[in-house]
Protein backbone atom coordinates (compact mmCIF):
# COMPACT_ATOMS: atom_id res chain seq x y z
CA UNK A 1 0.00 0.00 0.00
CA UNK A 2 1.35 3.38 -0.99
CA UNK A 3 1.46 6.03 1.69
CA UNK A 4 1.39 9.69 0.75
CA UNK A 5 3.72 12.11 2.61
CA UNK A 6 2.05 14.65 4.88
CA UNK A 7 1.16 17.94 3.25
CA UNK A 8 3.40 20.94 3.91
CA UNK A 9 2.22 23.76 6.09
CA UNK A 10 -0.04 26.22 4.32
CA UNK A 11 1.70 29.20 2.76
CA UNK A 12 0.40 32.56 1.72
CA UNK A 13 -2.40 32.51 -0.83
CA UNK A 14 -1.04 32.52 -4.39
CA UNK A 15 -1.24 35.66 -6.37
CA UNK A 16 -1.84 33.78 -9.59
CA UNK A 17 -4.68 31.49 -10.47
CA UNK A 18 -4.50 27.77 -10.09
CA UNK A 19 -2.98 27.59 -13.53
CA UNK A 20 0.13 29.55 -12.41
CA UNK A 21 3.42 27.74 -12.28
CA UNK A 22 4.68 26.96 -8.76
CA UNK A 23 7.44 29.12 -7.48
CA UNK A 24 10.86 27.67 -6.62
CA UNK A 25 10.78 25.71 -3.44
CA UNK A 26 7.10 24.98 -3.55
CA UNK A 27 5.88 21.42 -3.83
CA UNK A 28 3.21 20.68 -6.35
CA UNK A 29 0.39 18.64 -5.06
CA UNK A 30 0.36 15.29 -6.86
CA UNK A 31 -3.22 14.56 -6.02
CA UNK A 32 -5.17 13.81 -9.23
CA UNK A 33 -7.51 16.50 -10.49
CA UNK A 34 -11.17 15.95 -9.93
CA UNK A 35 -12.95 14.31 -12.83
CA UNK A 36 -14.85 16.62 -15.20
CA UNK A 37 -18.48 17.04 -14.53
CA UNK A 38 -21.11 16.77 -17.27
CA UNK A 39 -24.38 18.58 -17.18
CA UNK A 40 -27.30 18.19 -19.57
CA UNK A 41 -29.33 21.21 -18.45
CA UNK A 42 -30.81 23.67 -20.92
CA UNK A 43 -28.55 26.44 -19.77
CA UNK A 44 -25.46 24.36 -20.27
CA UNK A 45 -26.56 23.19 -23.70
CA UNK A 46 -27.10 26.78 -24.72
CA UNK A 47 -23.68 27.72 -23.42
CA UNK A 48 -22.07 24.82 -25.27
CA UNK A 49 -23.73 25.75 -28.49
CA UNK A 50 -22.77 29.37 -28.15
CA UNK A 51 -19.14 28.33 -28.04
CA UNK A 52 -19.43 26.70 -31.51
CA UNK A 53 -17.07 28.63 -33.82
CA UNK A 54 -19.62 28.95 -36.66
CA UNK A 55 -22.80 29.61 -34.64
CA UNK A 56 -23.16 33.06 -33.12
CA UNK A 57 -25.90 35.02 -31.54
CA UNK A 58 -26.89 38.17 -33.39
CA UNK A 59 -24.98 40.36 -30.96
CA UNK A 60 -21.82 38.27 -31.19
CA UNK A 61 -19.06 38.99 -33.65
CA UNK A 62 -16.38 36.86 -35.24
CA UNK A 63 -14.03 37.12 -38.18
CA UNK A 64 -16.07 35.87 -41.11
CA UNK A 65 -16.80 36.26 -44.77
CA UNK A 66 -18.36 39.66 -45.60
CA UNK A 67 -22.12 39.38 -45.93
CA UNK A 68 -24.62 41.43 -47.85
CA UNK A 69 -25.82 44.24 -45.56
CA UNK A 70 -29.42 44.78 -44.53
CA UNK A 71 -30.04 48.46 -45.08
CA UNK A 72 -32.23 49.11 -42.08
CA UNK A 73 -32.52 52.16 -39.77
CA UNK A 74 -30.66 51.24 -36.65
CA UNK A 75 -32.11 51.80 -33.15
CA UNK A 76 -29.21 52.49 -30.80
CA UNK A 77 -31.20 53.05 -27.63
CA UNK A 78 -34.12 50.92 -26.59
CA UNK A 79 -37.08 52.87 -25.26
CA UNK A 80 -38.46 51.59 -21.95
CA UNK A 81 -41.38 49.30 -22.51
CA UNK A 82 -40.51 48.67 -26.14
CA UNK A 83 -39.86 45.34 -27.76
CA UNK A 84 -36.20 46.14 -27.93
CA UNK A 85 -36.04 46.84 -24.20
CA UNK A 86 -37.59 43.46 -23.52
CA UNK A 87 -35.08 41.84 -25.83
CA UNK A 88 -32.20 43.15 -23.72
CA UNK A 89 -33.29 41.03 -20.75
CA UNK A 90 -31.19 37.95 -20.13
CA UNK A 91 -34.06 35.48 -20.19
CA UNK A 92 -35.20 36.89 -23.54
CA UNK A 93 -31.70 36.73 -24.98
CA UNK A 94 -31.48 33.03 -24.20
CA UNK A 95 -34.63 32.44 -26.25
CA UNK A 96 -33.19 34.05 -29.36
CA UNK A 97 -32.61 31.32 -32.00
CA UNK A 98 -29.03 30.72 -32.89
CA UNK A 99 -27.83 31.79 -36.35
CA UNK A 100 -25.95 29.31 -38.49
CA UNK A 101 -23.22 31.58 -39.82
CA UNK A 102 -21.91 29.01 -42.27
CA UNK A 103 -25.30 28.74 -43.90
CA UNK A 104 -25.70 32.52 -43.87
CA UNK A 105 -22.33 32.96 -45.55
CA UNK A 106 -23.17 30.41 -48.21
CA UNK A 107 -26.43 32.20 -49.02
CA UNK A 108 -25.72 35.90 -48.46
CA UNK A 109 -21.97 36.41 -48.79
CA UNK A 110 -20.75 39.36 -50.82
CA UNK A 111 -19.49 38.29 -54.27
CA UNK A 112 -15.86 38.75 -53.29
CA UNK A 113 -14.05 35.51 -54.05
CA UNK A 114 -11.06 34.77 -51.90
CA UNK A 115 -7.62 34.27 -53.33
CA UNK A 116 -8.07 30.53 -53.58
CA UNK A 117 -11.24 30.97 -55.63
CA UNK A 118 -9.49 33.50 -57.87
CA UNK A 119 -6.64 31.10 -58.45
CA UNK A 120 -9.10 28.30 -59.14
CA UNK A 121 -10.83 30.40 -61.77
CA UNK A 122 -7.59 31.54 -63.30
CA UNK A 123 -6.09 28.10 -63.47
CA UNK A 124 -8.34 26.73 -66.27
CA UNK A 125 -7.58 29.62 -68.65
CA UNK A 126 -3.86 29.52 -67.92
CA UNK A 127 -3.86 25.78 -68.20
CA UNK A 128 -5.82 25.95 -71.44
CA UNK A 129 -3.28 28.31 -72.94
CA UNK A 130 -0.46 26.14 -71.77
CA UNK A 131 -2.13 22.98 -73.07
CA UNK A 132 -2.64 24.32 -76.61
CA UNK A 133 -0.07 22.61 -78.77
CA UNK A 134 0.92 24.54 -81.89
CA UNK A 135 2.81 22.51 -84.49
CA UNK A 136 2.15 24.68 -87.56
CA UNK A 137 3.95 27.91 -88.41
CA UNK A 138 2.39 30.69 -86.34
CA UNK A 139 1.59 33.06 -89.22
CA UNK A 140 0.13 30.27 -91.34
CA UNK A 141 -1.89 29.12 -88.34
CA UNK A 142 -3.33 32.62 -87.80
CA UNK A 143 -4.27 32.98 -91.47
CA UNK A 144 -5.91 29.57 -91.39
CA UNK A 145 -8.03 30.54 -88.36
CA UNK A 146 -9.15 33.73 -90.14
CA UNK A 147 -10.22 31.65 -93.14
CA UNK A 148 -12.14 29.22 -90.92
CA UNK A 149 -14.02 32.10 -89.25
CA UNK A 150 -15.29 33.17 -92.69
CA UNK A 151 -16.60 29.69 -93.47
CA UNK A 152 -18.49 29.37 -90.15
CA UNK A 153 -19.13 25.67 -90.45
CA UNK A 154 -18.13 22.65 -88.33
CA UNK A 155 -15.07 20.96 -89.81
CA UNK A 156 -16.65 17.50 -90.11
CA UNK A 157 -19.63 18.98 -92.00
CA UNK A 158 -17.25 20.89 -94.24
CA UNK A 159 -15.35 17.75 -95.19
CA UNK A 160 -18.61 15.85 -95.73
CA UNK A 161 -19.73 18.53 -98.20
CA UNK A 162 -16.43 18.09 -100.06
CA UNK A 163 -16.93 14.33 -100.25
CA UNK A 164 -20.48 14.87 -101.49
CA UNK A 165 -19.36 17.47 -104.08
CA UNK A 166 -22.00 19.74 -102.56
CA UNK A 167 -21.57 23.20 -104.05
CA UNK A 168 -24.49 24.65 -102.06
CA UNK A 169 -22.49 24.84 -98.81
CA UNK A 170 -19.39 26.74 -99.94
CA UNK A 171 -18.68 29.00 -102.90
CA UNK A 172 -15.75 28.94 -105.28
CA UNK A 173 -13.70 31.52 -103.37
CA UNK A 174 -14.04 29.61 -100.11
CA UNK A 175 -12.96 26.37 -101.77
CA UNK A 176 -9.93 28.15 -103.22
CA UNK A 177 -9.01 29.25 -99.69
CA UNK A 178 -9.37 25.68 -98.47
CA UNK A 179 -7.00 24.58 -101.23
CA UNK A 180 -4.53 27.24 -100.12
CA UNK A 181 -4.58 25.82 -96.59
CA UNK A 182 -4.28 22.15 -97.44
CA UNK A 183 -1.61 20.60 -95.21
CA UNK A 184 1.76 20.01 -96.84
CA UNK A 185 3.62 16.69 -96.58
CA UNK A 186 5.85 18.14 -93.83
CA UNK A 187 2.83 19.35 -91.85
CA UNK A 188 1.14 15.97 -92.21
CA UNK A 189 4.26 14.27 -90.88
CA UNK A 190 4.32 16.61 -87.89
CA UNK A 191 0.69 15.83 -87.06
CA UNK A 192 1.14 12.10 -87.57
CA UNK A 193 4.10 12.14 -85.18
CA UNK A 194 2.14 13.89 -82.43
CA UNK A 195 1.39 11.38 -79.65
CA UNK A 196 -0.33 13.67 -77.15
CA UNK A 197 -3.99 14.47 -76.67
CA UNK A 198 -5.21 15.75 -80.06
CA UNK A 199 -7.91 17.84 -78.36
CA UNK A 200 -5.13 20.07 -77.04
CA UNK A 201 -3.99 20.99 -80.55
CA UNK A 202 -4.71 24.44 -82.00
CA UNK A 203 -7.56 25.21 -84.40
CA UNK A 204 -5.32 25.07 -87.46
CA UNK A 205 -3.94 21.70 -86.40
CA UNK A 206 -7.45 20.39 -85.76
CA UNK A 207 -8.46 21.57 -89.23
CA UNK A 208 -5.49 19.85 -90.83
CA UNK A 209 -6.30 16.61 -89.01
CA UNK A 210 -9.86 16.75 -90.33
CA UNK A 211 -8.63 17.33 -93.86
CA UNK A 212 -6.21 14.41 -93.57
CA UNK A 213 -9.17 12.07 -93.11
CA UNK A 214 -10.11 12.66 -96.78
CA UNK A 215 -7.94 10.76 -99.28
CA UNK A 216 -6.11 13.23 -101.58
CA UNK A 217 -8.05 16.10 -100.09
CA UNK A 218 -6.35 18.77 -102.21
CA UNK A 219 -7.22 16.95 -105.44
CA UNK A 220 -10.86 16.61 -104.37
CA UNK A 221 -11.04 20.28 -103.41
CA UNK A 222 -9.71 21.27 -106.83
CA UNK A 223 -12.36 19.09 -108.45
CA UNK A 224 -15.06 20.77 -106.32
CA UNK A 225 -13.70 24.21 -107.29
CA UNK A 226 -13.77 23.22 -110.97
CA UNK A 227 -17.34 21.92 -110.62
CA UNK A 228 -18.54 25.12 -108.95
CA UNK A 229 -17.00 27.36 -111.60
CA UNK A 230 -17.61 25.11 -114.60
CA UNK A 231 -21.07 26.27 -115.66
CA UNK A 232 -20.18 29.95 -115.23
CA UNK A 233 -16.93 29.52 -117.15
CA UNK A 234 -18.68 27.70 -119.98
CA UNK A 235 -21.48 30.29 -120.14
CA UNK A 236 -19.03 33.22 -120.24
CA UNK A 237 -16.88 31.55 -122.89
CA UNK A 238 -19.92 30.69 -125.02
CA UNK A 239 -21.10 34.29 -124.81
CA UNK A 240 -17.75 35.58 -126.08
CA UNK A 241 -17.58 33.01 -128.87
CA UNK A 242 -21.14 33.82 -129.97
CA UNK A 243 -20.23 37.52 -130.00
CA UNK A 244 -17.35 36.80 -132.38
CA UNK A 245 -19.64 34.88 -134.71
CA UNK A 246 -22.30 37.60 -134.53
CA UNK A 247 -20.01 40.57 -135.19
CA UNK A 248 -18.41 38.79 -138.15
CA UNK A 249 -21.83 38.07 -139.60
CA UNK A 250 -23.04 41.65 -139.02
CA UNK A 251 -20.03 43.21 -140.74
CA UNK A 252 -20.11 40.88 -143.74
CA UNK A 253 -23.87 41.29 -144.19
CA UNK A 254 -24.08 45.08 -143.79
CA UNK A 255 -24.89 46.61 -147.20
CA UNK A 256 -24.71 50.11 -145.71
CA UNK A 257 -21.16 49.57 -144.44
CA UNK A 258 -20.21 48.29 -147.89
CA UNK A 259 -21.56 51.49 -149.51
CA UNK A 260 -19.63 53.64 -147.05
CA UNK A 261 -16.39 51.75 -147.77
CA UNK A 262 -16.98 52.12 -151.55
CA UNK A 263 -17.51 55.86 -151.14
CA UNK A 264 -14.25 56.16 -149.22
CA UNK A 265 -12.47 54.26 -151.99
CA UNK A 266 -13.86 56.71 -154.58
CA UNK A 267 -12.77 59.71 -152.51
CA UNK A 268 -9.28 58.30 -152.06
CA UNK A 269 -8.85 57.52 -155.73
CA UNK A 270 -10.07 61.01 -156.60
CA UNK A 271 -7.54 62.57 -154.25
CA UNK A 272 -4.73 60.30 -155.43
CA UNK A 273 -5.48 60.53 -159.18
CA UNK A 274 -2.31 60.72 -161.21
CA UNK A 275 -0.13 59.38 -158.39
CA UNK A 276 1.18 55.95 -157.45
CA UNK A 277 -1.55 55.71 -154.84
CA UNK A 278 -4.32 56.21 -157.35
CA UNK A 279 -6.43 53.65 -159.19
CA UNK A 280 -6.65 51.51 -156.02
CA UNK A 281 -9.05 48.60 -155.91
CA UNK A 282 -9.15 48.78 -152.14
CA UNK A 283 -7.31 50.09 -149.06
CA UNK A 284 -5.87 48.81 -145.83
CA UNK A 285 -8.25 48.92 -142.88
CA UNK A 286 -6.14 51.26 -140.76
CA UNK A 287 -6.56 53.90 -143.53
CA UNK A 288 -10.01 54.56 -142.05
CA UNK A 289 -8.33 56.26 -139.08
CA UNK A 290 -6.46 58.73 -141.35
CA UNK A 291 -9.60 60.40 -142.72
CA UNK A 292 -9.76 62.67 -139.67
CA UNK A 293 -6.15 63.83 -140.22
CA UNK A 294 -6.69 65.31 -143.72
CA UNK A 295 -8.01 68.86 -143.38
CA UNK A 296 -9.55 71.17 -146.02
CA UNK A 297 -7.74 74.31 -147.19
CA UNK A 298 -10.00 76.52 -145.13
CA UNK A 299 -9.17 74.29 -142.14
CA UNK A 300 -12.87 74.14 -141.29
CA UNK A 301 -13.46 70.50 -142.10
CA UNK A 302 -11.65 67.17 -142.45
CA UNK A 303 -12.00 64.45 -145.05
CA UNK A 304 -14.20 62.58 -142.55
CA UNK A 305 -16.56 65.56 -142.43
CA UNK A 306 -16.55 65.69 -146.23
CA UNK A 307 -17.35 61.96 -146.40
CA UNK A 308 -20.37 62.54 -144.16
CA UNK A 309 -21.43 65.46 -146.32
CA UNK A 310 -21.19 63.41 -149.54
CA UNK A 311 -23.16 60.55 -148.01
CA UNK A 312 -25.73 62.97 -146.62
CA UNK A 313 -26.23 64.47 -150.08
CA UNK A 314 -25.95 61.31 -152.21
CA UNK A 315 -26.69 58.30 -149.96
CA UNK A 316 -28.49 59.54 -146.84
CA UNK A 317 -29.94 56.07 -146.24
CA UNK A 318 -26.52 54.71 -145.26
CA UNK A 319 -25.71 57.35 -142.62
CA UNK A 320 -27.02 55.07 -139.84
CA UNK A 321 -24.85 52.11 -140.88
CA UNK A 322 -23.69 51.86 -137.23
CA UNK A 323 -27.07 50.35 -136.37
CA UNK A 324 -26.09 47.29 -138.39
CA UNK A 325 -23.09 46.73 -136.10
CA UNK A 326 -24.63 46.19 -132.67
CA UNK A 327 -22.02 43.57 -131.61
CA UNK A 328 -19.05 45.75 -132.53
CA UNK A 329 -18.57 47.33 -129.10
CA UNK A 330 -18.90 44.13 -127.01
CA UNK A 331 -16.59 42.39 -129.49
CA UNK A 332 -13.95 45.08 -128.92
CA UNK A 333 -13.57 43.84 -125.30
CA UNK A 334 -12.68 40.30 -126.37
CA UNK A 335 -9.10 39.00 -126.46
CA UNK A 336 -8.65 35.77 -128.43
CA UNK A 337 -5.63 34.82 -126.33
CA UNK A 338 -7.71 34.92 -123.15
CA UNK A 339 -10.41 32.79 -124.79
CA UNK A 340 -7.77 30.24 -125.81
CA UNK A 341 -6.50 30.11 -122.20
CA UNK A 342 -10.02 29.64 -120.86
CA UNK A 343 -10.72 26.87 -123.36
CA UNK A 344 -7.49 25.15 -122.43
CA UNK A 345 -8.26 25.44 -118.71
CA UNK A 346 -11.67 23.81 -119.22
CA UNK A 347 -10.17 21.00 -121.33
CA UNK A 348 -7.44 20.28 -118.76
CA UNK A 349 -9.97 20.50 -115.95
CA UNK A 350 -12.11 17.83 -117.57
CA UNK A 351 -9.03 15.64 -117.96
CA UNK A 352 -8.25 15.99 -114.24
CA UNK A 353 -11.85 15.14 -113.36
CA UNK A 354 -11.54 11.99 -115.42
CA UNK A 355 -8.29 11.07 -113.67
CA UNK A 356 -9.77 11.70 -110.23
CA UNK A 357 -12.78 9.56 -111.08
CA UNK A 358 -10.51 6.63 -111.90
CA UNK A 359 -8.45 7.11 -108.72
CA UNK A 360 -11.34 7.71 -106.32
CA UNK A 361 -12.94 4.44 -107.38
CA UNK A 362 -10.24 2.72 -105.30
CA UNK A 363 -10.61 4.96 -102.22
CA UNK A 364 -13.06 2.70 -100.45
CA UNK A 365 -16.44 3.26 -98.73
CA UNK A 366 -15.58 6.82 -97.63
CA UNK A 367 -15.54 8.07 -101.23
CA UNK A 368 -18.54 6.20 -102.63
CA UNK A 369 -20.78 9.27 -102.70
CA UNK A 370 -17.95 11.36 -104.12
CA UNK A 371 -17.36 8.81 -106.90
CA UNK A 372 -21.06 8.65 -107.77
CA UNK A 373 -21.53 12.45 -107.88
CA UNK A 374 -18.32 12.95 -109.83
CA UNK A 375 -19.33 10.37 -112.43
CA UNK A 376 -22.66 12.17 -112.99
CA UNK A 377 -20.94 15.55 -113.25
CA UNK A 378 -18.31 14.26 -115.68
CA UNK A 379 -20.93 12.89 -118.08
CA UNK A 380 -22.71 16.26 -118.27
CA UNK A 381 -19.48 18.27 -118.34
CA UNK A 382 -18.00 16.25 -121.22
CA UNK A 383 -21.13 16.86 -123.29
CA UNK A 384 -20.81 20.60 -122.59
CA UNK A 385 -17.12 20.39 -123.44
CA UNK A 386 -17.79 18.86 -126.86
CA UNK A 387 -20.37 21.53 -127.66
CA UNK A 388 -17.99 24.24 -126.49
CA UNK A 389 -15.11 22.88 -128.58
CA UNK A 390 -17.24 23.01 -131.73
CA UNK A 391 -18.32 26.58 -130.98
CA UNK A 392 -14.72 27.57 -130.30
CA UNK A 393 -13.62 26.22 -133.67
CA UNK A 394 -16.44 28.07 -135.43
CA UNK A 395 -15.60 31.35 -133.71
CA UNK A 396 -11.97 31.02 -134.73
CA UNK A 397 -12.98 30.72 -138.37
CA UNK A 398 -15.32 33.71 -138.01
CA UNK A 399 -12.52 35.83 -136.55
CA UNK A 400 -10.25 35.02 -139.48
CA UNK A 401 -13.03 35.62 -141.99
CA UNK A 402 -13.52 39.13 -140.65
CA UNK A 403 -9.92 40.04 -141.49
CA UNK A 404 -10.21 38.35 -144.88
CA UNK A 405 -13.35 40.37 -145.63
CA UNK A 406 -11.27 43.56 -145.61
CA UNK A 407 -8.44 41.91 -147.55
CA UNK A 408 -6.26 41.62 -144.48
CA UNK A 409 -4.04 38.81 -143.24
CA UNK A 410 -5.34 37.54 -139.84
CA UNK A 411 -1.76 37.17 -138.65
CA UNK A 412 -0.81 40.78 -139.43
CA UNK A 413 -4.23 42.22 -138.69
CA UNK A 414 -5.85 40.00 -136.03
CA UNK A 415 -9.45 40.04 -134.90
CA UNK A 416 -8.86 42.53 -132.07
CA UNK A 417 -7.27 45.07 -134.43
CA UNK A 418 -10.05 44.74 -137.02
CA UNK A 419 -12.78 45.30 -134.44
CA UNK A 420 -11.06 48.19 -132.64
CA UNK A 421 -10.34 49.95 -135.95
CA UNK A 422 -13.95 49.60 -137.09
CA UNK A 423 -15.25 50.83 -133.73
CA UNK A 424 -12.97 53.89 -133.79
CA UNK A 425 -14.09 54.66 -137.36
CA UNK A 426 -17.77 54.39 -136.43
CA UNK A 427 -17.41 56.74 -133.44
CA UNK A 428 -15.39 59.27 -135.44
CA UNK A 429 -17.94 59.12 -138.25
CA UNK A 430 -20.80 59.77 -135.78
CA UNK A 431 -19.03 62.78 -134.28
CA UNK A 432 -18.21 64.25 -137.68
CA UNK A 433 -21.79 63.80 -138.91
CA UNK A 434 -23.15 65.45 -135.72
CA UNK A 435 -20.74 68.38 -136.19
CA UNK A 436 -21.88 68.73 -139.82
CA UNK A 437 -25.51 68.88 -138.69
CA UNK A 438 -24.69 71.57 -136.14
CA UNK A 439 -22.76 73.53 -138.74
CA UNK A 440 -25.65 73.25 -141.21
CA UNK A 441 -28.08 74.44 -138.56
CA UNK A 442 -25.80 77.35 -137.72
CA UNK A 443 -25.48 78.33 -141.36
CA UNK A 444 -29.24 78.06 -141.78
CA UNK A 445 -29.81 80.44 -138.88
CA UNK A 446 -27.16 82.76 -140.23
CA UNK A 447 -28.86 82.75 -143.63
CA UNK A 448 -32.21 83.50 -141.99
CA UNK A 449 -30.69 86.40 -140.12
CA UNK A 450 -29.15 87.74 -143.31
CA UNK A 451 -32.52 87.40 -145.06
CA UNK A 452 -34.19 89.33 -142.27
CA UNK A 453 -31.59 92.03 -142.52
CA UNK A 454 -32.15 92.25 -146.28
CA UNK A 455 -35.87 92.56 -145.75
CA UNK A 456 -35.35 95.39 -143.28
CA UNK A 457 -33.02 97.14 -145.69
CA UNK A 458 -35.43 96.67 -148.59
CA UNK A 459 -38.32 98.04 -146.51
CA UNK A 460 -36.26 101.04 -145.45
CA UNK A 461 -35.20 101.71 -149.03
CA UNK A 462 -38.79 101.54 -150.19
CA UNK A 463 -39.85 104.07 -147.55
CA UNK A 464 -37.06 106.41 -148.69
CA UNK A 465 -38.30 106.23 -152.25
CA UNK A 466 -41.88 106.99 -151.25
CA UNK A 467 -40.92 110.15 -149.34
CA UNK A 468 -41.54 113.40 -151.31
Amino acid sequence: MITWPPPPPPGPPPKNSSNSLPSKGNVVSSSPPPPPTFSFGAKDRSTARSRSPRSLRPNQSSKRTPLKPLHWVKVSRATQGSLWAETQKSDEASRTPEIDISELESLFSVAMPNMEEKRARQRPSVAAKQEKVLLIDLQRSKNCEIMLRNIKMPLPDLMNSVLALDDSIVDGDQVDYLIKFCPTKEEMELLKGFTGNKENLGKCEQFFLEMMKVPRVESKLRILSFKIKFLTQVADLKNSLNTINSVAEEVRNSVKLKRVMQTILSLGNALNQGTARGSAVGFRLDSLLKLIDIRARNNRMTLMHYLCKVLSDKLPEVLDFNKDLTYLEPASKIQLKELAEEMQAITKGLEKVEQELTTSEKDGPGSEIFYKKLKEFLADAQAEGRSLAFLYSTAGKSADSLAHYFGEDPVRCPFEQVVSTLLSFVKTFERAHAENLRQMELEKKRAQMEAEKEKVKAAAHKEDLLEP
